[in-house]
């Protein structure tokens, strides 16, 4: 609950920074202008901290369906995922890169993948 508020409350609080700026600017209180344009840093820097942190939702969305699923295809998990093939292929290279998941299946056509044991 807490990152989809981050996605409302972010522009919120820009835009109330930005409105305070302009207000403070108008009545020439620079203490005011300050703080507002912290406001305004802040809600910058939740909008890049989201951004750096939504491969890591997915990531933790697709180890926990390969938990939950184990010798999982990539189509598989892309269609109940409801990301693209490509999503989840990245996905699961990133989780084999850092030994938490496992590809199985090398002499079949299709590749499975299942937790690292």
């Amino acid at each position: 609950m807490l990152l989809r508020s981050l996605r409302f409350t972010t522009p919120v609080l820009f835009a109330l920074g930005a409105l305070n700026a302009v207000t403070a600017q108008m009545q020439d209180d620079r203490g005011a202008l300050a703080t507002a344009l912290c406001l305004c840093v802040c809600a910058g820097g939740l909008f890049v901290e989201d951004r750096l942190q939504h491969g890591l939702r997915r990531d933790r969305r697709v180890l926990a369906y390969v938990a939950a699923h184990p010798k999982t295809s990539l189509m598989g998990a892309a269609r109940d995922l409801e990301f693209s093939s490509r999503t989840i292929e990245a996905s699961l290279e990133r989780l084999v890169a850092d030994g938490l998941v496992a590809h199985g299946g090398e002499e079949a056509t299709v590749r499975t993948y299942s937790l690292s044991g």
